[in-house]
């Protein structure tokens, strides 16, 4: 064949495969108002970096090859923002980007690819399940398994966007990434409503199977919900943006900008002066970080516990503080388990952790109980204490029993005490309450007088006076204080890269 011929060839083979699949799922893409893979990579990617691999890959099955170019994958790497980073990203016009042998190949190559040169993985996911009949038998099943591995030891960032029908394969891969956005509309599940109802005899609503409500506000699985497809490749590229690029080196550093420290007077009106009354602590880490810089992570799951990456004088930073504004601040199982993610997120990546404590306690009680809180508990203090990255504390406000020591209270490198802190064993209406018996309404004289010794000792004067602060604070030097404490825990012996004792702590929950 002459050059000129397979040059030919070559040029039909590439624009076969850029066209992708069925043109009626690419119409039906359109029709919705959502971007396909290409325009994805196009979105995610800076213009002209972008280099495929895997363009010319076909199905197994001889008579599958025309109707799935890539095998119902799109893999290959580029820069955002001039940094590297790996995707591999599902084409549903191509057999719906079922699961098979050749896609877990690419998919399971371009794993390898970004751990052994440290560069962010990314996943976007849509899947219809496996793929039938390649996966039946028991030849079947290892073709696709064998090529499955997604065991996930956090060496490298890996963000996830579900951005349609993502069932079993494409489930697995949001299921086991450091983050996870999903876009409104979008399902993910295990099995399909149409297997489901076979299975078991159950014909669910999709979106009540795994939609984004269910995946972000109660399972938890989902970090953040958006409306589009370019919010969610927006959300990927802020994340990394917080992100090193692999576990053996510390978070980028920018410089901030000439406005990045706020007015820290707004601290005064932000917090309430009666520890009855609630607030937003998020306004709070607000004010305090670089302005513009705080990512939520999980804000509609456990909202009793906010948690985020933001920057702190341009340095990545991870925050996790109760919230008053949700069920009073007092923690719960979901707490617990929001809790854990986000410390073993931070320690993986070298990325220092404050918490900000008002809480009133755990939530005691049945419900509790049934949930294993014992154990949560435990566990998150295990992660704490585990956890070797900078630890700063600041108690905002009340820090009572158990909670005061899982907010870090004993293992942090430097605990601050705002001149508002309240801390003790318990809240001082319950303990008037348990041990003497008294309620306001009944004896409001005694009862004040008993208040008033339950709460002898309990100031961050008294938190400083026995070292276990290292300081009072005027809320607004919050700022300068945490930034202070950062730059001398820099962990300067191993150049700021943690110890990684959670590297391999459950991906998810």
């Amino acid at each position: 064949m002459a050059m000129e011929e397979q040059l030919r060839e070559l040029a039909a083979r590439r624009e076969k495969a850029l066209a992708m699949g069925s043109p009626r799922r690419l119409q039906e893409f359109c029709d919705a108002g959502v971007l396909n893979v290409r325009q994805r990579i196009a979105y995610l990617f800076d213009e002209g970096s972008f280099t495929e691999q895997g363009l010319l890959a076909l199905p197994a099955r001889v008579e599958d090859r025309d109707r799935a170019p890539g095998d119902g994958s799109v893999d290959g790497s580029g820069t955002i923002n001039g940094r590297l980073a790996v995707v591999n990203a599902a084409d549903f016009t191509s057999m719906g980007a079922s699961s098979a042998e050749i896609a877990g190949q690419k998919m399971v190559h371009s794993r390898k690819t970004a751990i052994e040169n440290g560069i962010p993985l990314i996943m976007l996911c849509e899947c219809s399940g496996g793929r039938i009949p390649d996966i039946m038998g028991a030849a079947g099943i290892h073709k696709t398994g064998e090529y499955f591995d997604l065991s996930h030891d956090r060496q490298i960032p890996r963000a996830a966007a579900v951005l349609g029908q993502s069932y079993g394969g494409g489930t697995w891969r949001a299921a086991t990434s450091d983050f996870v956005v999903m876009r409104k509309g979008a399902v993910m599940a295990v099995s399909s409503a149409n297997v489901t109802s076979v299975a078991i005899s159950e014909d669910p609503d999709p979106e009540e199977l795994g939609g984004w409500r269910m995946q972000a506000g109660v399972t938890g699985q989902v970090d953040l919900a958006v409306d589009s497809d370019e919010e969610a490749l927006d959300a990927i590229k802020a994340f990394l943006s917080y992100m090193p690029s692999h576990s053996g080196e510390a978070p980028p550093e920018l410089e901030p900008a000439a406005d990045a420290a706020q007015d820290q007077d707004a601290l005064l009106s932000v917090v309430p002066e009666s520890r009855s009354k609630v607030y937003d602590m998020r306004d709070v880490v607000r004010v305090i970080m670089d302005k513009g810089s705080y990512f939520p992570i999980k804000d509609r799951f456990a909202r009793n516990i906010s948690t985020g990456l933001a920057r702190l004088n341009g340095r990545s930073v991870g925050v996790m503080a109760p919230n008053p504004k949700f069920k009073g601040g007092a923690l719960d199982s979901d707490a617990c388990d929001k809790a854990i993610s986000f410390i073993a997120l931070c320690d993986s990546f070298n990325i220092p952790l404050i918490t900000l404590a008002d809480t009133p306690g755990f939530l005691v009680g049945v419900a509790g109980e049934k949930l294993r809180l014992p154990g949560k508990i435990m566990n998150y203090t295990q992660a704490l204490q585990l956890a070797t990255v900078p630890k700063l504390s600041v108690i905002v406000r009340k820090s009572y029993g158990q909670a005061h020591l899982n907010m870090g209270a004993g293992v942090c490198d430097h605990m601050a005490a705002w001149v508002t802190a309240d801390i003790s064993f318990m809240d001082p209406n319950a303990a008037v309450n348990v041990v003497y018996r008294v309620r306001e309404e009944d004896e409001p004289e005694r009862y004040r007088e008993l208040m008033a010794k339950v709460m002898q000792d309990s100031s961050g004067y008294d938190l400083a006076a026995c070292y276990r602060a290292q300081t009072v604070l005027d809320p607004r030097e919050t700022r300068d204080w945490l930034a202070r404490m950062l730059e001398v825990h820099r962990r300067r012996p191993t150049g700021g890269i943690a110890k990684h004792r959670l590297a391999t702590w459950p991906t998810t929950f």
